[in-house]
C-alpha cells in the first residue's frame, strides 16, 4: 500500500476511503452497513471486547487531514457506544457483558493526541486503547505520544497499545502506564523459532543447536530454561518457546 499512498485522498463518515476520485467500500460499507452494523458483527461475534470503529491514517500525515480524522473517530466512538449499549441490553445477545473499547488516534500530532483522549476519556468505554502507532515511525516517537496521551485517559480503566510489539517496546509502554498488548510479533517469530534473550536473539533452528544441551539463556531462571536445553526446543516445541518465555518471565534474571 505504501507506493499508493498519494492516491488516498480521505474517508467518508461512513468509512468509504476515496481513491483516485473513485469509492472504494471498506470492510463495512461493502456489507451495506454502516458503524451501527460494525457493533452488531461484534456484538454476535460474542467476544469479550469490542474495538470502536476508528480510522488509523498513515504516518506521515497531514495535519488538516489528522485533525478531520479524530474528530470523525470521535462521532464514530459515541455511535457505537449507543448501539453497543442498545445490543448488550438485548435478551439474545450473543455476550451481554462484552465490554467496549474507544481508539486514540491523532498520528503524531501531540496537540490532537491529547485533544483526543480527553474527548474519548468523557464517553464512558470499558477501556482505552492507543491506535495508530508503531506504523513504522520512530520508537522515540511512539513513546512521546504514549505520554502525551497517558495523563488524559481514565486512571481506573485498563489502556491498550495496539499492534505492540516487542519486548522492549512492552517494557518502555508499561513503564509509561500502558496495561496490555497485541501484536503478531510473538506467534511470527515463534513459527520461525527467533527467541529473545539479554544476550540478543537466538535462531533456535540454527542447525547448531540440534546437539546443543544449553539452556536458551544462560542467565536466565525462567521454567523453559532451566528444564530445556536448545536441543530438545529446536526439535521438540520451538514454536511455542517464545510465549513461554514470556509469560513465565524469561526476561528476568
Amino acid at each position: 500500500m505504501s507506493e499508493n499512498r498519494e492516491y488516498v485522498s480521505r474517508s467518508d463518515e461512513l468509512g468509504n476511503i476515496h481513491i483516485s476520485g473513485e469509492v472504494l467500500a471498506s470492510i463495512a460499507a461493502a456489507a451495506a452497513l454502516e458503524v451501527e452494523g460494525v457493533s452488531g458483527l461484534s456484538a454476535n461475534l460474542g467476544s469479550d471486547i469490542a474495538m470502536a470503529f476508528d480510522e488509523c491514517v498513515e504516518n506521515p500525515a497531514r495535519y488538516e487531514y489528522a485533525k478531520a480524522s479524530v474528530e470523525r473517530t470521535l462521532r464514530w466512538l459515541q455511535r457505537c457506544k449507543v448501539e453497543h449499549d442498545r445490543l448488550n441490553s438485548l435478551p439474545d445477545t450473543v455476550n451481554p457483558h462484552q465490554m467496549l473499547f474507544g481508539i486514540n488516534q491523532g498520528a503524531t500530532f501531540a496537540d490532537l493526541r491529547a485533544w483526543h483522549m480527553q474527548e474519548i476519556a468523557k464517553i464512558d468505554c470499558d477501556g482505552y486503547a492507543i491506535g495508530g502507532l508503531a506504523v513504522g515511525e520512530p520508537a522515540e516517537i511512539m513513546y512521546e505520544m504514549i505520554d502525551v496521551v497517558e495523563p488524559f485517559a481514565p486512571k481506573e480503566k485498563p489502556r491498550y497499545l495496539m499492534g505492540v510489539g516487542t519486548p522492549s517496546n512492552i517494557i518502555e509502554a508499561v513503564a509509561r502506564g500502558v496495561d496490555f498488548f497485541d501484536c503478531v510479533m510473538p506467534s511470527r517469530n515463534g513459527r520461525h523459532g527467533k527467541l529473545f534473550t539479554w544476550e540478543g536473539t537466538v535462531n533456535i533452528m540454527n542447525e547448531k543447536y540440534i546437539t546443543d544441551d544449553r539452556p536458551i539463556s544462560e542467565s536466565c531462571n525462567c521454567p523453559v530454561c532451566r528444564s530445556h536445553s536448545r536441543a530438545y526446543l529446536r526439535t521438540r516445541c520451538w514454536p511455542c518457546v517464545w510465549r513461554c518465555c514470556i509469560t513465565s518471565g524469561s526476561t528476568t534474571n
